[in-house]
């Protein structure tokens, strides 16, 4: 009789510790869950926050200019419109505007990775005399800001008779030491047995880039594409000072050419600024885990 009642006082003391098992852990997972709630309305509200003014540009960009000149505070357009567009491809002639920064960006972008990646490799797996020094020389140029240069480049590329052309807005451009140290420090992470091994092997240098670096540097090529996409997608200085004609001229200097053609149409300016940060925002979406894990691996595999 002892022994069943033993028994008995067991399970029920079993069921119990389930019960209070069952429940502690659907307490922990509401709070788990209730904290990830918590933690994504604050993010959208910091993302609402922070993409307000890119929000409010888009309402105005819709937005008749009788709606936007008024005492009323109108945040949503009521008659959305596209003629603010419209008007903006009619004053000036964006669409070739455009065309020529992408084709200047583009090629800047491939000119940086091809060129960065060489001297990156050379920096990494060859060795030769002077080496580090040479280094530190490519390494000090990052300290002299563009503005410093700007008249010398200027008069260098008059000489050449390359003003206003794609030379004189390509060419300046296709190297920077901030590539060439990115890629550095993402082909440091990698043992020098393996070069040392495809050398074995027979492969040439070139191969040995095309063949096993590359596949290997995605994430270091995706980052160096976005960053510089974008510097060259955004570049206003030197191209205001070398381009002279509608024929070769940049979105950037578009839309300052915009504000002197209808100073009163704010709206139009707007739209014109909408149409010309689309590119730059999609590739930085489009590549920004690449950027992100571009940038981490370089700046601490180093």
């Amino acid at each position: 009789m002892d022994s069943v009642i033993t028994t008995a006082a067991k399970e029920i003391n079993r069921d119990e510790m389930e019960k209070l098992k069952r429940s502690a852990a659907q307490k922990a997972l509401f709070r788990r869950r209730t904290g990830k709630f918590a933690l994504v309305i604050v993010n959208l509200a910091m993302s609402i926050f922070v993409l307000l003014p890119l929000l409010y540009a888009v309402s105005i960009a819709f937005m008749p200019s009788s709606e936007l000149f008024t005492t009323d505070m109108n945040l949503i357009p009521g008659n959305p419109t596209l003629e603010n567009f419209r008007q903006a491809m009619v004053k000036i002639p964006l669409n070739r505007f455009i065309v020529n920064s992408f084709i200047v960006a583009g090629c800047i972008t491939f000119g940086q990775i091809l060129s960065c990646s060489l001297a990156a490799f050379s920096f990494s797996f060859l060795d030769f005399k002077g080496k580090n020094l040479l280094f530190m020389v490519v390494m000090a140029t990052m300290m002299i800001p563009g503005e410093a240069t700007i008249i010398s480049n200027y008069l260098t590329v008059s000489r050449l008779h390359w003003l206003d052309s794609y030379k004189v807005l390509i060419i300046p451009y296709l190297t920077s030491a901030m590539g060439i140290f990115l890629f550095r420090q993402f082909y440091k992470s990698f043992p020098i047995s393996l070069y040392e091994s495809a050398r074995i092997d027979g492969c040439s240098n070139l191969r040995f880039i095309y063949s096993i670096l590359i596949p290997l540097t995605k994430s270091a090529i995706g980052a160096m594409a976005v960053y510089t996409f974008i510097n060259a997608w955004n570049m206003y200085m030197w191209p205001l000072l070398v381009t002279g004609s509608d024929r070769m001229r940049t979105v950037q200097i578009g839309i300052g050419m915009l504000d002197s053609v209808d100073s009163q149409s704010i709206s139009m300016m707007i739209a014109g600024v909408v149409m010309i940060i689309i590119p730059s925002i999609s590739v930085f979406i489009a590549g920004q885990r690449q950027l992100i894990r571009g940038m981490f691996s370089g700046a601490v595999k180093g």
